[in-house]
């Protein structure tokens, strides 16, 4: 029996072992290829994690140094299940953009690490410096040691990603159309299309909706929409008197009518004058990956603080249905990872509570530390940042994330 390590590299290397597999799975496969592989494969790797006495996935990164808030956030990609087999596979150097792939180290060191997570032979915790070195190259914010804040990281680290992996070559001229004749469907479709002709990657495959914003004027009921994608949704955190605060009331606070008037009065595109209008937000596109950033951090004139509310947050089943833009919206999620800040906002440590998507269990990631954990340590006042998978249609095989 081979080792895992030796396995994966059958895997990756060998086409001939799995001859069915092309290089873009996403568009030019048989649908039935797709499922056979990820069977193949996810089986595999649900016989060896039971097998052996150190299950793959529970490896620690060690600290260099305040980087806790970057070990925290890689630990909840890795646990990403389309990522992180993105990555073993490496189908990530198919979709390495031309124009850029001598500079595409920042993909590489990822999926590096990535493959380092889950085809080590032991637990003893793997050092990130490599791929920090490549992080700070792209994003020199986070050169040195400071601590830093994981959601923003986040978002530095997946605009990388995607820039290196974007499978349009050269991006087409911005063009201004007019689809205000059009539905609210057919203008959000297209508005999601004209998104695809510039940014067009696995990472916007997982992480990237579209939100829908509509502004209706309080003199003549114009309604006037605008749609633009969204990487995550940064909740603002909902205050009761009484009773406890739940992430429904968290997503009804960010979707709420909000009243502009006075010197915030917008310009109604029948009056053709300012006028007081409603704006709101629902969801048109919901992603298959839901990140969901709860606001904790406010800055004043004065001092930065944080709230340290316990939002209680479902681990299965987050229906959102009442915030989709069209009422027949599939928007039901799973909760798979959690970037937890304890602290306050003069000094802090940020961990990570996983669900390993080989074992179905939830581990605790502190740094170079990995525990088991039960389902009902999960949620704290200390939950950050919240990543929720799509669950399966209960009418489909197989779902579908694009317009």
């Amino acid at each position: 029996m081979p080792s895992l390590r030796q396995s994966y590299t059958v895997t990756v290397e060998e086409p001939a072992a799995f001859p069915f597999v092309k290089h873009d799975l996403r568009r030019k496969n048989h649908p039935m290829s797709r499922s056979v592989l990820m069977s193949t494969f996810m089986g595999f790797l649900i016989n060896q994690a039971k097998q052996n006495k150190s299950p793959q996935g529970l490896v620690g990164l060690r600290n260099l140094g305040n980087t806790c808030f970057m070990n925290s956030i890689l630990q909840c990609l890795s646990n990403t299940p389309e990522l992180r087999d993105y990555c073993l596979r490496n189908i990530h150097r198919t979709d390495l953009n031309n124009t850029c792939r001598a500079k595409a180290a920042l993909m590489e060191e990822f999926a590096k690490l990535t493959q380092t997570l889950w085809t080590s032979v032991n637990n003893e915790a793997i050092s990130p410096s490599d791929f920090k070195t490549q992080i700070q190259r792209y994003a020199p914010k986070f050169v040195g040691y400071n601590q830093q804040d994981a959601q923003e990281f986040l978002r530095f680290l997946l605009d990388g990603l995607h820039n290196e992996v974007n499978r349009v070559a050269v991006r087409p001229k911005v063009s201004v159309e007019d689809f205000d004749h059009l539905s609210d469907g057919e203008k959000g479709q297209r508005m999601w299309n004209k998104y695809l002709e510039r940014e067009d990657s696995k990472v916007v495959d997982l992480f990237v909706g579209q939100l829908k914003s509509s502004l209706t004027c309080s003199e003549c009921g114009f309604c006037s929409t605008v749609f633009d994608p969204f990487w995550d949704l940064s909740l603002p955190i909902a205050q009761k008197n009484s009773g406890e605060v739940t992430l429904t009331d968290c997503m009804r606070l960010f979707a709420k009518d909000d009243v502009l008037d006075g010197e915030e009065k917008p310009t109604c595109q029948r009056c053709k004058a300012r006028r007081k209008c409603t704006k709101k937000f629902t969801v048109q596109k919901f992603p298959q990956i839901l990140v969901l950033h709860l606001k904790r951090f406010s800055e004043s004139h004065v001092r930065a603080s944080k709230l340290s509310t316990f939002v209680n947050f479902p681990l299965k089943e987050l229906d959102l249905r009442e915030f989709a833009s069209e009422s027949s919206t599939h928007a039901v999620y799973n909760l798979y990872a959690v970037s937890n800040h304890s602290g306050n906002t003069l000094g802090g440590h940020y961990t990570a509570y996983c669900r390993n998507p080989t074992l179905g269990e939830w581990y605790s990631y502190n740094d170079s530390r990995v525990s088991p954990m039960s389902s009902s340590q999960i949620r704290s006042s200390d939950a950050y940042v919240l990543f929720y998978e799509l669950a399966a249609h209960p009418h489909t095989r197989h779902q579908t994330y694009r317009l």
